[in-house]
């Protein structure tokens, strides 16, 4: 069986994965804020780890993946007026399509996805601990955590003093004892959100929200912490030296790891430049497979430049796979790797899916090449099994619709529908596991006890 190694920020070191609970993995991922449509640097990380948590499950019992959602921030705020909706109204629109497009790239759902203004309480609790061990400290209403308090601090960055006061990205208020200080919790207005606190009427910092559901949702230490460079200082930092010095856990993620930047035609996607590509957008032009397999096709530690040359690159090899896989998609050649398949070897030298995607191209030209049909449909179920992996699509969508297929998948369906009236429910799963097995198909019951059916 192959060993996972991951290059850890943390040591800067690429190290052996070694669980804290081989029977439970635990991850933490930081998610969106939800105030504007996903765009494409937000789609990296969720296709990144979406890949690490499918591989984990491959390798251990059980994983626990958690991602949240930051729902209260100023940017949230100020889109909400300048709109004229709700916070609420804004954030629960804004989550719902994060949600359904990261569902068009194919990925699966976190084990929970926790929002920060569900876990105030949690909050609260930590910024307090922090106040009565000496961590923290009071000022015109705020509450800020005393940088100076922890000898840990700028291990995960390795940064010195000088450069993290000018990667702080704040300016300096007046009243915090040292420029590193970081808010925990700030007053509100009358017109901003905000939560009854010992403090008085506020809302959280920026940081608070991670260790809090982290911690509740995995535990004061967990195996692996993943979000984007970008976070590394001060978000990262941050939440590693408040999680350490409310819990007395030294590092409260064993292995930290980071996605590299998204540039779109070599330059920094901004609104001034006016080149933020949606994933809405992207999608209009291309399938969610192939915007994935892009994604993928550059490690994820590199800089990974959006262009339409890549794109056009990326469709003409997932549809090498595809038209490969195309053939056998009515066999029933089992979809599994062998122990030291080097698909999943490739995978577990640092996610390196840029070499697997290669090997499975390879796969596809071998399938391609032979003549003896065993043989195809033998690698036919390797490459079948690898793009699984990946959470690609094993349908080949202009093979399975033809008129035969329809048919038969109508008449499974009947049949389904039949076995429901007649509360032959075991027989109702087997008929929907069997669709889905053989045709891609996702089942839909209707209130009125008709079905609908489509590919997935």
């Amino acid at each position: 069986m192959s060993k996972l190694i991951l290059h850890n920020t943390l040591s800067n070191r690429t190290e052996p994965f070694i669980s804290q609970d081989p029977d439970n993995v635990r991850m933490y991922v930081c998610g969106p804020t939800v105030y504007d449509l996903p765009h494409v640097g937000n789609a990296r990380p969720a296709v990144v780890f979406d890949v690490l948590f499918r591989l984990l499950r491959h390798l251990y019992p059980k994983v626990t993946y958690i991602r949240n959602i930051t729902d209260i921030d100023d940017k949230i705020n100020n889109r909400a007026r300048e709109i004229g909706i709700s916070i609420r109204e804004l954030t629960d629109e804004t989550l719902k399509n994060y949600q359904n497009t990261m569902a068009s790239l194919g990925l699966l759902s976190p084990t929970y996805e926790p929002r920060a203004t569900d876990h105030i309480p949690d909050m609260i609790s930590i910024v307090q601990k922090l106040l009565d061990k000496g961590h923290a400290y009071l000022a015109e209403k705020h509450v800020l955590f005393r940088v100076s308090s922890d000898p840990l601090y700028g291990k995960l960055s390795n940064r010195n003093t000088d450069e993290m006061i000018a990667g702080a990205r704040v300016e300096v208020a007046p009243f915090k004892e040292s420029p590193l200080d970081f808010v925990l919790w700030k007053p509100s207005s009358n017109n901003d959100p905000g939560y009854d606190s010992p403090w008085g009427y506020g809302r959280p910092g920026w940081h608070i929200e991670c260790s809090a559901m982290s911690a509740k949702y995995l535990s004061n230490s967990f195996d692996i912490h993943g979000g984007g460079q970008d976070l590394i200082f001060p978000h990262h930092e941050n939440e590693m030296a408040q999680s350490r010095c409310a819990s007395g856990v030294a590092y409260m993620a064993k292995y930290w790891v980071h996605n590299g930047m998204l540039l779109v035609d070599g330059k920094k996607m901004s609104k001034s430049l006016g080149n933020i590509v949606t994933v809405n957008a992207a999608l209009k032009e291309y399938d969610g497979n192939v915007l994935k397999y892009f994604i993928l096709s550059t490690h994820y530690s590199k800089i990974l430049d959006w262009t339409a040359g890549g794109l056009t690159q990326a469709k003409a090899s997932y549809d090498r796979l595809i038209n490969a896989v195309g053939e056998f998609e009515d066999t029933h050649e089992d979809s599994k790797f062998d122990e030291d398949d080097p698909i999943v070897s490739a995978l577990c030298e640092d996610l390196n899916t840029s070499k697997a995607l290669m090997l499975m191209i390879g796969l596809a030209k071998r399938i391609g090449q032979s003549s003896k049909f065993n043989e195809k449909s033998r690698l036919a179920g390797q490459l079948k099994a690898a793009m699984q992996i990946f959470g690609f699509s094993v349908i080949n969508r202009n093979y399975a619709l033809t008129k035969d297929k329809q048919e038969e998948i109508n008449k499974l369906v009947s049949e389904r529908v039949k076995a429901r009236l007649l509360k032959q429910f075991q027989k109702s799963d087997e008929i929907r596991d069997a669709l889905k097995q053989r045709f891609g198909v996702f089942i839909k019951d209707n209130q009125d006890g008709t079905t609908d059916w489509s590919l997935e």
